[in-house]
């Protein structure tokens, strides 16, 4: 019996992985986006720093010093971070000064507590248990921080009626992963996994549902967007050939 849980276990562990992996590709097409306009437009740092964050936590508490038989916590959280570093580099570099400065200061704040708190969790607290207790109590704030970031955008979409900046498989890969992750922590119980992927699931669940309230008003203003370039363009192109033709006008 046991055997069947922890292989049951280990099993949902690797699809939670895939679908954790999927949740931080999710914004790739976001970044393209950035890339060739060569700005971030209205796009919010905050999911990348608090994800950021979050996967620099979830490797320490998966570490053997902390927790044992924590693997896959270990590889995903660890791949993670690497994507989110490339995310961060991309935005500092499309961003304005003022902009970059701020997500700068807080990426330093964030490299400086989860290293602060490494080395006084494991210089000064002994008891892998209590270790365990400290570092799992925090990164359920961090997790629950990376699944609520998305919602940083409430306001604008609110304002605008629009869920363009409000990434879609973001939202939709954030709900599959709090499910996926809850499984896993109830098969062999462990609270600090189930609290913030169950309040996780929820919010993801919360941010699709604000998706499709929108959804349709934000393809009627992208598509009247598009029409009021091209009337512009046509404008201008017609502007221009009177321009280049004003003797043929002249003898009319």
């Amino acid at each position: 019996m046991l055997l069947n849980r922890d292989n049951a276990r280990f099993a949902v562990g690797v699809i939670g992985n895939i679908i954790a992996l999927i949740l931080f590709l999710s914004p790739l097409t976001t970044f393209v986006r950035i890339w060739k306009s060569k700005s971030v437009e209205q796009f919010s740092p905050v999911p990348y720093l608090a994800t950021f964050i979050n996967c620099g936590l979830w490797v320490m508490y998966g570490l053997p010093w902390v927790t044992t038989n924590s693997l896959l916590v270990i590889t995903i959280n660890g791949t993670g971070l690497g994507i989110e570093i490339v995310y961060l580099t991309l935005f500092l570099l499309y961003s304005d000064r003022k902009q970059r400065t701020k997500v700068i200061i807080i990426v330093i704040v964030e490299i400086i507590f989860v290293v602060a708190l490494g080395f006084v969790v494991l210089t000064f607290v002994h008891e892998p248990k209590k270790r365990a207790a400290i570092v799992g109590s925090i990164c359920m704030v961090g997790n629950i921080m990376m699944y609520a970031a998305p919602l940083s955008v409430m306001k604008l979409v609110i304002k605008t009626k629009s869920v363009e900046y409000m990434p879609f498989f973001l939202s939709f890969f954030s709900f599959l992963n709090g499910v996926s992750w809850t499984t896993y922590a109830l098969i062999r119980f462990d609270a600090y996994i189930l609290a913030p992927n169950s309040m996780g699931a929820l919010l993801g669940l919360a941010q699709l549902l604000i998706y499709a309230a929108f959804y349709k008003s934000t393809k009627r203003q992208m598509a009247a967007r598009e029409a009021k370039g091209e009337m512009v363009m046509t404008e201008k192109s017609v502007s221009g050939r009177v321009a280049q033709n004003p003797r043929n006008d002249s003898r009319v």
